[in-house]
């Protein structure tokens, strides 16, 4: 697929956004799609099976630096999406995406800005970022 652009896609969502145009409804939309990767997800491992998730205490040790913290932290997830789980997950974060853009458009916010700025303070601040 070709890049389509943050501020395409936004300018898409706002010719698209009707019924749900009020910030209200936008806000709690985002509350829903947000849910609704997670009940995707959730179903991946019990209803499909294709990941599992293994989830327990970080081992950390004690004497370590900042920079060797990442190589001992795990995700707990095993296992590999299977095409299904993997195009219901992207339909939903898509959804998700949709209402991000739309409360972007509503307040006056645009997207590729607030990535470029997010990028640029991860940039700068690396893992000192742990916000």
């Amino acid at each position: 697929m070709k890049d389509l652009g943050l501020e395409k896609f936004q300018d898409t969502v706002a010719g698209c956004l009707v019924r749900h145009k009020s910030i209200i409804d936008v806000l709690t939309k985002i509350n829903e799609t947000s849910a609704r990767v997670n009940r995707a997800v959730s179903k991946s491992v019990t209803s499909c099976g294709c990941i599992q998730i293994n989830a327990k205490k970080q081992q950390v040790p004690a004497e370590i630096s900042l920079y060797e913290l990442v190589s001992y932290m795990d995700t707990h997830v095993q296992g590999k999406l299977c095409d299904d789980c993997k195009e219901i997950i992207e339909q939903e974060i898509g959804n998700h995406l949709f209402y991000l853009a739309a409360l972007c458009n509503i307040l006056g916010l645009n997207m590729k800005d607030i990535i470029c700025n997010e990028n640029e303070k991860l940039s700068t601040l690396g893992i000192y970022n742990l916000s």
